[in-house]
């Protein structure tokens, strides 16, 4: 005989209010403008208030902008508020002009071709586009130009020339085949300042990447001064990664950041300062459910009521949703502020180490709802310098500000290994291997290429 036995089980369910909050936290501040205002223009059900008001305490504000009471220093360390972008932006702009001026900034590609546009014949411009389309983050041409002369049946010779123009434009050395056909093209503009035996040197690249100065002096049967003067003169003026001297970044263009979701401002004393966390809000008034609305809905023709009903839920959900990230933000702000607060007024090197998890655990959530709350966001710091909101989690950013403090200082260059050294001596644990990632991450040239410092 069966038996039927009823086992009550508890399952987690994710009910439509937690994943709209999930998915609203993941979007910035523009990002969240633009679905607000599309639920504005769709949804009958939902309005903003003509009042403003303070999105996280709630009281009522005379003007759109800054909450008194939440900004106050009084309110203690780390406090947050949120502002709307219109009143929140104008002071990213006054405390970080250079951040605002680089949006002017144009791609490599459109800053070269802008250079030599006067000297192109018209029929070899679509021959400049390819090839400068086929640049890579140093600058270097990754098509065989064989390649390109079949692709437009044009001579071998036509497609070098208009590369030659691309090479004599700045930075210098965009558009080689390599690192060391960049070295030679910037040589040739300065051959009257070089070392004697500064090209030669360069044929023998492998020799003279390896720092093997014996071997390449007797290689050219010329004494070892004067292979030492060309390599430091190599280092000095030439880059093998032309696209480096551009954009300051060894293998990308560095990434630039505009509107910041979030602004920390230093308040209070010089020598203890506080600091006080803006949320951008990308409104000024407070979202809410059209009470108009709620009374219509009592009188609905029958055939319509499912619609409005559905209506009425989603501006429901949406005010809550919208709320709730507001609410997360805060949450992990003031606990990044307060954690963080040497790294946010000292730099880099004063970062603590701190994983998502371990400030999942403290918080009390579920860890990809820091993930979430982190992704896309930038912030803009006391010096005004802006940066993803993921930085206050990078652990290697006290290293790597220890290795640029280290080759700043050195007098002759220092070897990966021997910077290493260093390193471990200040206490980091740092191999040969890290040391070169973090090297070219920096757009550090290598000991061999970098001058001797007097």
């Amino acid at each position: 005989m069966l038996q039927q036995i009823q086992r009550h089980t508890h399952r987690p369910q994710t009910s439509a209010q937690l994943a709209q909050t999930m998915s609203l936290l993941h979007l910035t501040a523009e990002e969240l403008r633009a679905s607000v205002e599309e639920a504005l223009a769709n949804n009958p059900a939902l309005e903003q208030t003509a009042a403003p008001a303070c999105p996280f305490c709630g009281k009522p504000l005379a003007k759109a902008g800054i909450c008194p009471d939440c900004a106050s220093p009084a309110a203690g360390e780390g406090v947050v508020f949120t502002s709307p972008a219109a009143d929140f932006l104008p002071a990213y702009a006054a405390s970080a002009p250079e951040e605002a001026e680089s949006a002017q900034i144009p791609s490599l590609a459109a800053h070269l071709l802008g250079q030599i546009a006067a000297d192109l014949a018209a029929e070899d411009r679509p021959l400049a586009a390819h090839l400068l389309m086929g640049l890579d983050e140093d600058g270097l041409l990754t098509l065989p130009l064989a390649e390109v002369a079949a692709y437009f049946h044009v001579p071998l010779a036509r497609v070098r020339g208009v590369q030659s123009l691309i090479q004599r434009a700045d930075p210098s050395g965009c558009a080689s085949a390599n690192p060391q056909e960049a070295l030679q093209a910037q040589l040739n503009q300065l051959q009257e300042k070089a070392p004697a035996h500064t090209t030669l040197c360069l044929q023998h690249f492998s020799l003279l990447a390896k720092g093997n100065y014996p071997s390449l002096a007797k290689a050219l049967q010329i004494s070892e001064k004067e292979v030492e003067a060309a390599a430091r003169f190599i280092g000095a003026n030439l880059n093998p990664y032309p696209a480096r001297a551009y954009w300051g970044k060894p293998s990308a263009p560095q990434a630039r950041y505009y509107n910041p979701d979030v602004l920390i401002r230093r308040s209070g004393e010089a020598r203890n300062p506080s600091l006080i966390v803006e949320v951008s809000q990308p409104y000024a008034a407070s979202l809410r459910v059209n009470p108009l609305f709620r009374q219509a809905l009592k009188q609905a023709e029958e055939d319509k009521l499912p619609a409005w009903q559905e209506d009425l839920q989603q501006a429901q959900l949406l005010v809550k949703s919208v709320a709730q990230r507001a609410g997360a933000l805060e949450l992990l702000m003031k606990a990044l502020a307060q954690a963080q607060k040497d790294f946010i007024l000292r730099g880099e090197a004063y970062l603590r180490p701190l994983t998502r998890a371990a400030l999942a655990t403290q918080l009390g959530v579920h860890e990809s709802t820091i993930s979430r709350a982190v992704a896309q966001k930038t912030v803009q710091l006391p010096n005004g310098h802006i940066v993803p909101l993921s930085r206050f989690f990078e652990s290697q950013l006290p290293l790597r500000a220890a290795l640029r403090q280290i080759i700043q200082s050195e007098t002759q260059p220092l070897s990966d290994q021997e910077l290493a050294n260093r390193l471990r001596l200040l206490g980091f644990s740092a191999t040969r291997r890290t040391v070169t990632k973090y090297r070219l991450k920096e757009g550090i040239l290598s000991s061999y290429l970098r001058p001797v410092k007097p």
